[in-house]
């Protein structure tokens, strides 16, 4: 989730005086076996509470502490409405969490000498451009695994949700204008931080699905852990996506994410993620084996771009490199959330200092379960007691990321001028657009009305209803059936569309197309 856009440039030695300053809210009494005990009994029926009220389907959670998986438990179901039971070993999508996890990876790459957090993009993968020379030239993993690219945040995102590959998308990013300067801005973005693990994968010639699976995977013995796509599907116990259907969880849309899988395409267990919080509260050392040195990881939990303050907590919120770092009421943590629109929630926090780790996996959004637990588990750890109702707060957080545009789109397309000018003859609209970031468009006769094709092959198609004059609406979101867009056509004097507007292709001004051909 995206809080905050403003700057902030630190290094080692700004992390080290932060933390020197910051006062330490967490009990001065240590952190034992036995409180943590207490805190768990209280918690599992917290877990156990939120499953019964429907606030999700279902859930899996694993909590580490000094080294020993402490907690492990499933709750709820794979799916609403079937009988079979969430366990330890259901494989979740877990969505953005894929961002530390892959963080570890690249980590294990710069501990083996292949790369370091600053080689430059340009000589990992010199294909790749950015909009302008300049930082095109200078951008490095670490650049884009703290997403100071300049690159917006949505870059990339609009392509794949029509269809493209990750290949075309990460090469069409070069058109895509950046939102701030180079390294002077916080801009969350899922393609970003993907161009920079790929490029860190490729002096080993090799996948980075592979790369995932070499250096991380398979050394700590996560077996049902992958970064593919096709791998979740082959999972019997695997947990379906749910999205709120007149009021009630629905396992409806499935989300493919591979394009886009070193930010947001790894699936795994609360097992498996049980065995990676180890290695990290660990510096890099796992059952007694050093997996990856301890600089290397390090690095990724340095404060590097400033994110405001957590919008239920109020601690003070920085990126590192794919990592969240945080300085809240109970001292420092790391942590990452993640979130399908189409029904995943997840997240981990980290308690560095106490060797404390949580992993919440749920399958469900909107949902503030995840957060809510892990903030209620770290108050019974610290303090003994729950300070508040933070499942209810964090639902309001995750409610309102798409509500108000939502009522916004409906209320802007509620009703149509009146009087309301007619359309013109299909034929005005019918024809081939394009350009170069969403390629080609199709508009064509399909029945009574028209339709519109985009994506490879015009893969995805958005039936066009007549709104006013040449605009035209679409619903292009399965997992927002109710949320209009708007399609509009620029006319020419020959009495033809010259030109075609998409509106949900048109965050960062793209989404205009010119015709080409008759």
């Amino acid at each position: 989730m995206r809080l905050d856009r403003s700057v902030c440039h630190w290094g080692i030695w700004a992390f080290a005086a932060v933390m020197a300053l910051w006062p330490h809210a967490a009990s001065a009494d240590p952190i034992t076996a036995e409180r943590i005990t207490i805190a768990l009994s209280k918690f599992e029926a917290l877990a156990e509470g939120a499953v019964a009220d429907g606030a999700v389907p279902g859930l899996a959670i694993a909590v580490v502490h000094d080294d020993k998986v402490v907690f492990l438990k499933g709750f709820g179901l794979r799916e609403a409405g079937k009988p079979e039971l969430v366990d330890a070993d259901t494989v979740f999508q877990i969505a953005s969490l894929s961002k530390p996890v892959s963080a570890t990876v690249v980590a294990a790459l710069v501990s083996g000498g292949i790369v370091s957090w600053d080689s430059k993009i340009a000589d990992l993968d010199p294909a790749f451009r950015l909009a302008d020379p300049y930082p095109t030239s200078e951008l490095t993993i670490r650049d884009l695994f703290a997403h100071r690219s300049g690159l917006p945040g949505t870059a990339g995102d609009d392509l794949e949700n029509i269809g493209y590959d990750r290949a075309t998308i990460l090469h069409r990013l070069r058109f895509v204008m950046p939102s701030s300067s180079f390294r002077a801005g916080y801009s969350y973005s899922n393609f970003g931080l993907t161009e920079g693990a790929v490029a860190a994968a490729r002096p080993t010639g090799k996948s980075w699905e592979e790369v995932a699976d070499e250096k991380l995977y398979r050394p700590l013995g996560m077996a049902s852990t992958s970064s593919r796509y096709a791998d979740f599907l082959r999972h019997a116990d695997r947990a379906a996506l749910h999205i709120k259907v007149d009021g009630a969880w629905a396992a409806k849309i499935k989300r493919e994410p591979d394009a886009q899988a070193p930010a947001g395409g790894v699936s795994s267990t609360a097992r498996d993620l049980a065995q990676w919080v180890r290695l990290v509260l660990g510096n890099g050392v796992y059952d007694g084996r050093h997996l990856i040195a301890a600089d290397a990881l390090d690095q990724t939990h340095v404060p590097l771009m400033t994110r405001g303050k957590n919008p239920v907590s109020g601690g003070e919120s920085f990126y590192g490199l794919g990592w969240n770092v945080e300085f809240g009421r109970h001292g420092l943590s790391w942590g990452h959330s993640g979130a399908f629109s189409t029904g995943a929630r997840t997240v981990a926090t980290f308690f560095p200092k106490e060797k404390l780790g949580i992993v919440i996996l749920a399958n469900a959004f909107p949902s503030g379960v995840p957060e809510g637990l892990s903030d209620s588990l770290a108050d019974l750890v610290f303090d003994g007691e729950v300070e508040g109702d933070w499942i209810k707060a964090w639902d309001g957080i995750y409610a309102s990321l798409f509500g108000p545009a939502i009522e916004a789109a409906k209320a802007a397309y509620a009703k149509p001028p009146s009087p309301t000018t007619p359309a013109r003859p299909d034929s005005a609209y019918a024809g081939r657009y394009t350009n170069d970031f969403i390629g080609d468009a199709l508009v064509s006769n399909a029945g009574d009305g028209l339709v519109l094709r985009l994506g490879p092959a015009g893969v995805r198609s958005y039936p066009l209803t007549h709104f006013d004059g040449d605009l035209f609406l679409t619903y292009p979101d399965a997992e927002m059936p109710d949320r209009p867009a708007g399609v509009s056509f620029v006319i020419g004097l020959d009495g033809k569309a010259s030109a075609m507007t998409i509106d949900f292709l048109d965050d960062n001004h793209l989404g205009t197309l010119r015709r080409v051909g008759d």
